[in-house]
């Protein structure tokens, strides 16, 4: 027991002094900020193939009912309004960079931090309450021609997506990109207080 208690002082004792420059931690919180840029490009390129995939539905289905049209609408419309938040999101962490400005930088990632999680809060639940309006809407004229074994299936298919994406996604999403946005700016700010020293 006396060699387990040595053992354990010997290594209580032992520090490891990992250092790392500031250029290294620099070039890995570039990376680490390019890749959240290519994720938000990536995101709005991703809102905007549904604006067009929602316009195509409205131009080569052929509608009949005034609900459908506004289903639609409704969900062009969402994913307009999405699409633009998006992108001035992005345009916060992309128009500052850190070797011209620190300071400037880091209060845009603080900035983005708060922008994002508005997004994930509020806003999300605009965008989920819009959508389910315009599916009910457009649903009307489409579960009209379908089976009930079919309606059902597609009422519960849809929504019990939007309720996964809503609970489960959404949360494991803004965990993720809050511990991701926090360690960077804790980053960004220990680089500039190396810089500055």
């Amino acid at each position: 027991m006396q060699e387990f208690d040595h053992i354990e002082a010997l290594w209580a004792k032992h520090t490891v002094d990992v250092k790392i420059s500031a250029d290294d931690m620099l070039k890995q919180a570039k990376k680490e900020v390019n890749g959240i840029r290519t994720k938000s490009l990536l995101n709005i390129g991703g809102m905007i193939l549904s604006f067009f995939a929602m316009a195509m539905l409205w131009l080569f289905y052929d509608v009949q009912t005034w609900t459908t049209h506004a289903g639609i609408s409704i969900i062009i419309i969402a994913i307009a309004v999405y699409t633009i938040i998006l992108y001035n999101n992005y345009r916060i962490i992309s128009k500052s960079d850190f070797t011209v400005n620190p300071n400037e930088f880091i209060s845009s990632l603080k900035l983005y931090q708060l922008n994002r999680f508005a997004l994930y809060n509020r806003l999300y639940w605009f965008y989920a309450i819009a959508l389910s309006l315009g599916m009910v809407f457009y649903f009307v004229e489409i579960l009209a021609q379908l089976d009930l074994w079919m309606r059902v299936v597609a009422i519960v298919v849809s929504f019990g997506w939007m309720i996964f994406c809503s609970t489960l996604v959404r949360k494991a999403v803004i965990r993720k990109d809050k511990e991701r946005i926090a360690l960077l700016i804790e980053k960004f700010e220990r680089i500039s207080g190396q810089f500055q020293e």
